[in-house]
């Protein structure tokens, strides 16, 4: 994994807007409808190469494939997981009795509407047999097309997200084994066959882990001592599913499923990165950009990051319209440099921009690359000062 070693380096966190015949196809495939299997072969490829290209237009030094062929990156493992059966019911829903609802229910009665026709489209499963992983051929296309992409725009560095087993275990409830850490368990060894491959082929593994943050958000039963102790078995299982892989070549990203909203009641990053830093992983991404969390740099001043790895911080945020000046966005970073240092600092993003396939996104396409182009600024604005 490339660190910032003579200048303030760029990524994001994953998932960019997809073109509207790729949404076309994403529905009818999700929805079980008859649908051209080579047209989507080809719109995908097609839509990663434009996508890679437009990142690097844009400034951005770590690229990724948008996940162009994912409708959700919460959902995408049931093609590539088998041990699962349809259900009705919603799981963890951040809009049904969590915190934030609780609290502004006026606000939230809008964005639910607006989610359920999305979730509406997702295939809901539980698991009902034993996990195992299927998805070889689903992977190898997706690795395939972004490493060809990431070789006709001279691109040298590639990450591709992976989610957490935990994230399978929120979205898919266990009907089949004995106890939700064997249940954990299994997921870990399937989704370690990813990560490997991933991995394998010469590109970075990203773990989009929301629900680290977002477990708080969803139980307002629970304290924060309850949900650090909750935390403490899926950071061992996902360390398990990292196993034997080296971790210069993993990133971690946690955030707190909620684009824009109020955000009252979420769980401080004091409260948490301890157990985020037990993650076997060379750099870690979260949300630091947003007014709710900004201030938090400063729980880096008394955190002690491990040798040699990074911190990737959100320096734009997907909670607002509003494009960052760069000055603001290299002020985030020095700030940060200067805690962690230098070299231990990749600007980012706070999450991804499109994490469901979406005719409307909160954040107009438009507006994103604005936002890349001025953190790639901004980075540029951070290195002449610190160099």
């Amino acid at each position: 994994m490339k660190r910032s070693m003579k200048r303030i380096l760029t990524t994001h966190v994953g998932s960019l807007a997809r073109p509207d015949r790729q949404l076309e196809l994403l529905f009818a495939k999700e929805g079980g409808d008859v649908f051209d299997a080579d047209e989507f072969a080809t719109s995908t490829r097609q839509a990663v190469d434009d996508i890679v290209d437009r990142q690097v237009e844009a400034g951005i030094d770590v690229v990724c494939d948008g996940e162009q062929s994912k409708s959700s990156f919460l959902t995408y493992v049931t093609e590539r997981l088998s041990g699962f059966s349809p259900r009705t019911e919603i799981v963890e829903d951040l809009w049904v009795e969590s915190r934030e609802t609780l609290a502004f229910p006026e606000f939230y009665e809008a964005h639910r509407k607006a989610r359920e026709s999305l979730i509406a489209k997702a295939v809901k499963l539980s698991c009902t047999g034993p996990v195992k992983y299927v998805g070889q051929a689903v992977l190898r296309r997706d690795i395939e097309n972004v490493k060809a992409a990431a070789a006709r725009h001279d691109v040298r560095e590639v990450f591709m997200t992976a989610v957490s087993p935990s994230d399978v275990e929120g979205q898919q409830p266990n009907a089949y084994y004995e106890s939700d850490e064997a249940y954990l368990y299994a997921i870990a060894d399937a989704m370690h066959e990813e990560y490997k491959a991933i991995i394998d082929a010469g590109l970075i593994l990203q773990i989009d882990d929301p629900r680290l943050l977002t477990y708080y958000i969803a139980r307002p039963d629970l304290t924060v001592e309850d949900c650090r102790q909750w935390a403490r078995l899926r950071i061992e299982v996902l360390n398990y599913a990292l196993r034997d892989l080296p971790n210069d070549r993993v990133r971690f990203h946690t955030c707190y499923g909620i684009n824009i909203g109020p955000r009252v009641h979420e769980m401080n990053l004091g409260d948490i990165i301890d157990i985020m830093l037990q993650v076997d992983a060379g750099a870690y991404s979260f949300e630091a950009a947003n007014p709710r969390h900004e201030h938090e740099w400063k729980v880096w001043e008394s955190v002690t990051l491990p040798e040699g790895k990074s911190i990737i911080p959100g320096v734009i945020s997907h909670s607002t319209p509003l494009v960052e000046h760069p000055e603001l966005v290299a002020q985030r970073l020095i700030r940060f440099a200067g805690v962690v240092g230098r070299e231990n600092v990749i600007g980012g993003s706070d999450c991804g921009f499109a994490s469901f396939a979406a005719r409307e996104q909160e954040i107009h396409p438009s507006i994103v690359w604005a936002k890349f182009a001025s953190l790639a600024e901004g980075a540029r604005i951070a290195s002449r000062e610190l160099w």
